[in-house]
C-alpha cells in the first residue's frame, strides 16, 4: 500500500508528490506525525506556563510609588483653645460665612453630644477653653444652651438658627494646638502650657 502526499515545494512554489511506500513506512510517518504534535503541544504549554508565572510575578510586584503601598493619611482631630468676649459656656456653636451674614454649618440636636456627653468646653487655666464641638474663627454661639439644644424635637431651620445667634464675632483668643493625640494628658499639658505663658507657641487663629 502506497501513500500519497501532497505538499508544497515552496523553493517553486510548485506541488510536491511525496511517496511512502508499503504499510511500515506508513505507519512510521503516522508515529512521526504524532511524535512532532506532541512536542509542540508541550512546547506550547510550557510557553503559556512562563507566560502565566511572569504574570503572576509582575502583578504581585509592585513599585514604592504605587498607591497601595503609601500609607493611608487620617486626620487627627486638632486641640482648640480659645477665649471668649462674654459667658457662652453652656450655648451651642454654628458656623457662619466669612461676612457672617448667612449660615455655613450647624448641628442636629443628637449632635451635641461627645462621648456620650453634652459637648460643653473643658474649662483651663487663666480663662480659656478647651473646645470638644469644632470651634474656628467663623463660629457663632446662639441663645440655646447644649441641654435645650439637645431636646428639640426637629433640627431647626437656618433661617430660625440666625434670629437664634447671640454674637456673631464672639471670641478674643483662638489657637490651634496641634493634634489631640499628641497630648499625654491634654487637659493636664494644657494648664501646664498656660501657666508658663507658652500658649503663644500655637498657631494663632486669631
Amino acid at each position: 500500500m502506497n501513500i500519497l502526499l501532497v505538499n508544497k515545494d515552496y523553493a517553486n512554489g510548485k506541488p510536491v508528490d511525496i511517496f511512502f511506500p508499503g504499510p511500515k513506512k506508513c505507519v512510521f510517518f503516522t508515529a512521526l506525525i504524532s511524535y512532532i504534535m506532541k512536542s509542540h503541544l508541550f512546547v506550547t504549554l510550557i510557553l503559556i506556563s512562563a507566560a502565566a508565572f511572569v504574570s503572576c510575578r509582575s502583578s504581585k510586584t509592585s513599585k514604592p510609588g504605587d498607591v497601595k503601598d503609601k500609607p493611608q493619611m487620617v486626620a487627627s482631630p486638632q486641640a482648640i483653645i480659645y477665649k471668649t468676649r462674654g459667658d457662652y459656656f453652656l450655648h451651642v456653636p454654628v458656623t457662619l460665612s466669612e461676612d457672617r451674614k448667612s449660615l455655613l454649618a450647624y448641628p442636629a440636636p443628637q449632635d451635641v453630644f461627645s462621648g456620650g456627653d453634652l459637648a460643653y468646653p473643658v474649662r483651663l487655666e487663666n480663662g480659656y477653653l478647651l473646645d470638644r464641638r469644632g470651634i474656628s474663627p467663623s463660629s457663632a454661639f446662639i441663645k440655646l444652651t447644649y441641654y435645650e439644644y439637645s431636646r428639640l424635637g426637629k433640627t431647626p431651620t437656618a433661617e430660625e438658627i440666625m434670629k437664634m445667634i447671640l454674637d456673631d464675632d464672639p471670641f478674643t483668643i483662638i489657637y490651634q494646638c496641634g493634634p489631640k493625640h499628641s497630648f499625654r494628658d491634654i487637659e493636664s499639658d494644657l494648664n501646664a502650657i498656660i501657666l508658663d505663658g507658652k500658649e503663644d507657641n500655637f498657631k494663632k487663629l486669631k
